[in-house]
């Protein structure tokens, strides 16, 4: 993969496009070999990021002279990272490294001037990335994901995880409408994963009844393939599948931290869009799936202790993702006759961001979709919250518009 030369420090939207996603790295070895300190600390915290949460990346200063000495000895990495300060020094290194490298070793260069006659050089020369300095730590996690996204000719699906800030707050519910809208109104294939294995309830939504499951691929003795994860899933629409929960009490359902990692991966390999029907519990295993998801909405409810655990959840996936957008929120069941509640504005200030929706109390509305196992898009299209589900959709997604807006919708009083 050859790109055009380009910057790395531009600012992430708030709403980014489909196309700005960077889909995460597989299991590489990375080493780069750096000039100035500045390019080492980006590549240092790039690794850091999660998207190369599965690479080994390690750093050496000395440019192009000490790789091409390092590996004389040793292998190659399966990608090198190449800073330059003069164009011409990168082509003649360039050169001798060819005499020591492995085939199939992608190169990425950092360099100091857009001049297009090296950059030639270095196409002709082989070099699979081009990216012009100073960078920052989103572009060196940019540059090297999408070396493997772009060329290997593969779907890397995005994981969106939607967690309930408490227990009871309609997230189950959220996420499976969401999921809805995403396959519905975006025609982006998906699928649910039902991950609370002992009370899921999106078999009950979608009125399905699956003999197989989840349980089946996280209890499996060898690692899923893609043909057995398609055996699992129940199909809900034409772009809409379910990974479902027993929902069984005959086991206790104890995980460690990276028990789910190996469906997820498989899942991303032939589905754009993957849906976490998080359970509101706390341990290794569900925040490693809220930290590794592209995309990341709470649901709560307007009182108090949603209040807290919805800035307690929201600040701790900022600080572990400081390379991600913010994790999104929405409230819900607002307006419950006779409780009490914290007026939205007071809880968006509280949070220091509004919230991607605010859904109404509709007791009627969303007690029929829950008896007939239905989405509230089948029972009212034309219903405001139907349309909230949507616009939910698209932001999480990446292919809403960046225009604002009717306030009758998403607004917050």
């Amino acid at each position: 993969m050859i790109s055009r030369p380009r910057q790395n420090h531009e600012e992430q939207p708030d709403i980014p496009p489909a196309e700005a996603y960077i889909a995460p790295a597989p299991r590489v070895s990375v080493q780069a070999f750096c000039v100035t300190q500045e390019t080492a600390a980006a590549v240092r915290s790039a690794g850091e990021d999660r998207r190369l949460g599965k690479a080994h990346l390690t750093i050496q200063m000395g440019g192009v002279a000490t790789a091409i000495e390092t590996y004389r000895t040793v292998p190659t990495p399966n990608v090198i990272i190449l800073e330059t300060e003069a164009a011409s020094d990168i082509l003649v290194g360039l050169d001798q490294l060819a005499t020591v490298c492995d085939a199939g070793t992608r190169v990425v260069v950092i360099g100091s001037v857009n001049d297009v006659a090296p950059y030639r050089e270095l196409v002709r020369r082989g070099v699979n990335d081009y990216v012009i300095g100073p960078v920052d730590t989103l572009g060196v996690v940019r540059s090297i994901c999408s070396l493997f996204s772009a060329s290997e000719s593969v779907t890397v699906g995005r994981i969106i995880a939607i967690v309930g800030a408490k227990g009871g707050v309609g997230a189950s519910t959220i996420a499976h409408n969401v999921a809805w809208a995403t396959a519905r109104s975006l025609a982006l294939d998906s699928v649910v994963i039902d991950l609370d294995l002992a009370f899921g309830t999106a078999s009950l939504n979608y009125n399905k009844d699956p003999l197989q499951g989840i349980a089946n691929a996280v209890f499996a003795p060898d690692r899923p393939d893609t043909a057995f994860m398609e055996r699992l899933l129940a199909k809900c629409t034409d772009h809409l599948s379910l990974l479902a929960a027993p929902a069984t009490l005959d086991q206790v359902y104890d995980f460690g931290e990276q028990a789910f990692d190996a469906i997820y991966d498989t899942l991303r390999m032939t589905t754009p869009c993957i849906v976490l029907d998080v359970p509101h519990q706390w341990s290794a295993w569900t925040r490693r799936a809220l930290v590794g998801a592209d995309d990341i909405l709470v649901v709560a409810e307007p009182d108090l202790a949603n209040l807290r655990n919805t800035r307690n959840l929201i600040n701790m996936l900022k600080a572990s993702r400081p390379n991600d957008r913010a994790p999104l929120y929405c409230l819900n069941q607002v307006g419950t006759p006779r409780r009490p509640e914290i007026n939205p504005r007071e809880f968006a200030k509280t949070i220091e961001s509004a919230p991607v929706a605010t859904i109404p109390f509709d007791s009627r509305m969303f007690g029929t979709a829950a008896n007939n196992g239905q989405m509230i898009a089948e029972i009212s299209a034309n219903h405001r919250t139907t349309e909230m589900f949507s616009q939910i959709a698209r932001r999480l997604t990446g292919r809403g518009e960046t225009k604002k807006r009717r306030r009758s919708l998403l607004s917050w009083k």
